[in-house]
């Protein structure tokens, strides 16, 4: 499927760990939250290795080096090696070495997965604005207690025109009491105290979709997300199919709700969507599109809902709605109200 087609969710008669060779998954919101395995995930991973399917685990958080990522995943009972995890430090990390010279000092505001990544690619990472030949200025996900201070450090040096990046710009992440500030946050804050503008490399960006195919060599890659912002964008940047999972920070009014590079191929409910088919949409008799035993349809500015109350398969519902939402509103973003129909769905 291209990214150019994606009106309706698509079917696929092979379940998705056989008719992809590769899952790129994000961790945040779709492995775990808060550091404790998402329902289904270790199970669903399992199956999903155990025949056949290579596993790369790619996040946009840069706080964490891979060993400390896989070593995380592998006590959660998914045995990880540090090579299958790629992060957006590791993408900005060769970002900024292929624009400065080697061994340059760069100034870090985050943790110690961008000191490693940094390291990696022949760069010495700093703390000081006031170090003598400074190169860059590189920002990244510090966790809850990064100091204030750290902000006022990379605003001294980009104020003097030292060059910002950026490991990504996610204005939230997902937590185990919910959602909290993200990477995107604490840009925000440095970019109103210099007016400048970062080089950003983790999704949805080209930098970040690059590292993955470079340490992974996959070739026919399926990209599994929670947001549509970052994981599906960066999916239809690259070309690739993706699927949405509801564990994290994406709702189903906001998929409705979708623009043409938010909209993912498939979408399930979790991880054990790997393990499946995906139901076909197709237009319904009389009108609108039927998936399962759900038809919706665009009536009157609303998205209606029509089978029988109790009716099996949420999800099915879901993909329904999505057809008629994604099909009303063409290369725009869907303004019927779908409270109704969502409710009905207990969505």
């Amino acid at each position: 499927m291209t990214r150019q087609s994606r009106t309706l969710p698509a079917g696929s008669e092979r379940s998705l760990h056989q008719a992809y060779d590769t899952a790129l998954l994000d961790l945040d919101g779709v492995v775990y939250a808060g550091g404790e395995a998402i329902a289904h995930a270790v199970d669903s991973l399992a199956a999903a290795r155990a025949d056949g399917m290579h596993l790369a685990y790619v996040t946009n958080n840069a706080l964490r080096t891979p060993d400390a990522v896989a070593e995380h995943l592998s006590e959660l009972g998914i045995p990880t090696e540090a090579g299958e995890v790629i992060t957006s430090a590791q993408a900005v990390a060769r970002l900024i070495a292929e624009q400065v010279e080697p061994g340059s000092k760069v100034l870090v505001i985050g943790g110690e997965g961008l000191r490693v990544a940094l390291r990696e690619r022949g760069l010495v990472p700093v703390d000081s604005a006031e170090e003598e030949g400074l190169a860059a200025v590189v920002q990244g996900y510090g966790g809850p207690d990064l100091p204030w201070g750290r902000f006022a450090e990379a605003s001294y040096a980009i104020n003097r025109g030292v060059p910002w990046y950026a490991s990504n710009t996610d204005l939230t992440i997902p937590g185990v009491r919910g959602i909290a500030p993200g990477n995107g946050a604490a840009v925000e804050v440095v970019r109103i105290a210099t007016g400048a503008e970062p080089q950003v490399a983790g999704k949805p960006l080209p930098p970040m979709h690059r590292e993955t195919v470079l340490r992974t060599g996959a070739k026919r890659p399926l990209v599994v997300g929670d947001r549509l912002d970052t994981d599906i964008e960066g999916a239809f940047n690259g070309d690739v199919d993706s699927l949405l999972v509801l564990t994290g920070v994406t709702d189903g009014a906001q998929l409705l709700r979708a623009e043409p590079k938010y909209r993912p191929t498939y979408v399930d409910r979790d991880l054990r969507g790997l393990l499946t088919g995906q139901p076909e949409v197709a237009p319904a008799d009389g009108g609108g599109f039927r998936c399962g035993e759900w038809t919706a349809v665009a009536l009157d500015g609303v998205l209606e809902l029509r089978g029988e109350d109790g009716a099996s398969g949420a999800m099915d519902g879901l993909r329904a709605l999505c057809a008629a939402a994604w099909t009303q509103a063409g290369d725009g973003s869907c303004g019927l109200d779908a409270g109704k129909a969502l409710a009905r769905l207990g969505l």
